[in-house]
């Protein structure tokens, strides 16, 4: 079994969200997916203040990503960048290193998305994780209100994002996952 953490904001594309963790009808069959969405719990970034023990919702994001296969990141673009939730998680990790090496895919439910996903490219290849470029997919659902049903019996839809899950799952095995 790969299990395997996912990000999310969903402010569009939640017939996206529901289709990978509640029915994972496209997933391959040994991924399993958990949302995080504690990030709103973890405090503004300080070095300073990135101390051992630290603070309880930094352990348990360090221990979730720690425990995972892979990192799926779902995410909208805020002024041209990611928004600031995922950049201070994100930050909170640089040091003690649970995405090293750690693969990563980015789905991204608008083409108008691409200087944040630039940006969380640029980010993640700083912080060591392998991004895996046939995993991460713009999946074209802006203002489409696609239901689940809809997605799966769209073929190009569909076959974009089971093509994405297989290269991801696979990334996700080599990596020992």
């Amino acid at each position: 079994m790969i299990e395997s953490f996912l990000y999310g904001t969903w402010i569009g594309g939640q017939a996206l969200y529901w289709l990978f963790l509640r029915r994972q009808t496209l997933a391959p069959e040994d991924v399993m997916f958990n949302l995080y969405d504690g990030l709103g719990d973890l405090p503004h970034f300080n070095p300073d203040l990135d101390e051992d023990p630290p603070h309880a919702a930094v352990a348990e994001f360090r221990f979730q990503l720690g425990k995972s296969a892979g990192v799926i990141f779902f995410s909208p673009e805020y002024a041209h960048g990611v928004p600031g939730v995922l950049k201070n998680a994100l930050d909170w990790v640089v040091a003690s290193g649970e995405l090293y090496e750690k693969p990563v895919a980015l789905f991204s439910a608008s083409p108008r998305a691409g200087y944040a996903q630039a940006s969380l490219v640029e980010t993640l290849t700083v912080m060591s994780a392998r991004v895996v470029p046939e995993a991460s997919i713009v999946v074209p659902l802006l203002g489409k209100n696609l239901h689940e049903s809809e997605i799966v019996a769209e073929p190009d839809l569909s076959r974009t994002v089971r093509s994405a899950l297989t290269a991801f799952a696979r990334a996700t095995s080599i990596h020992g996952g």
